[in-house]
């Protein structure tokens, strides 16, 4: 059972994301772009206190992801990416996107904060930001 409510579809959508956003980082990088998307669905906290689905989340405007807005996205998910969207939903985590709720490629290192917001770690060009526990309390929870 998932960490968030997920349909075939949506499961889809999360598997295109990732690839939209991180193929070229490979699994990993594809999974933590999954975490950071199903934490943004699980937590009712900042910019996300309205985002409760899969596609809310992916779709998010003001907010959401770049790659939405790109014909790459677009083309259909395949097994193998899907096998990860189901792999971050069912609640697999990966520093340093364990409890991000953002992530963004700068053009060198990654600034400490970002948005007021605190550098988790960096793997490989995406550097990942988390919330404070008193700001987001909820991305702390265990699934």
């Amino acid at each position: 059972m998932g960490v968030v409510k997920a349909t075939q579809e949506d499961i889809k959508t999360l598997a295109r994301l990732m690839r939209a956003e991180a193929e070229g980082e490979g699994k990993l990088g594809m999974l933590m772009v999954g975490n950071v998307g199903v934490n943004r669905v699980k937590v009712r906290c900042l910019d996300f206190k309205n985002i409760n689905t899969i596609p809310n989340m992916v779709f998010q405007s003001p907010g959401g992801f770049e790659a939405t807005q790109k014909g790459y996205f677009y083309q259909r998910a395949r097994k193998s990416e899907i096998k990860l969207a189901k792999k971050a939903i069912n609640g697999e985590r990966f520093h340093p996107a364990s409890y991000a709720l953002w992530f963004f490629k700068p053009g060198g290192s990654c600034p400490a904060q970002w948005f007021n917001q605190w550098n988790a770690g960096r793997y490989q060009s995406h550097c990942f930001y988390k919330p404070t526990e008193s700001d987001c309390a909820g991305v702390y929870s265990t699934y």
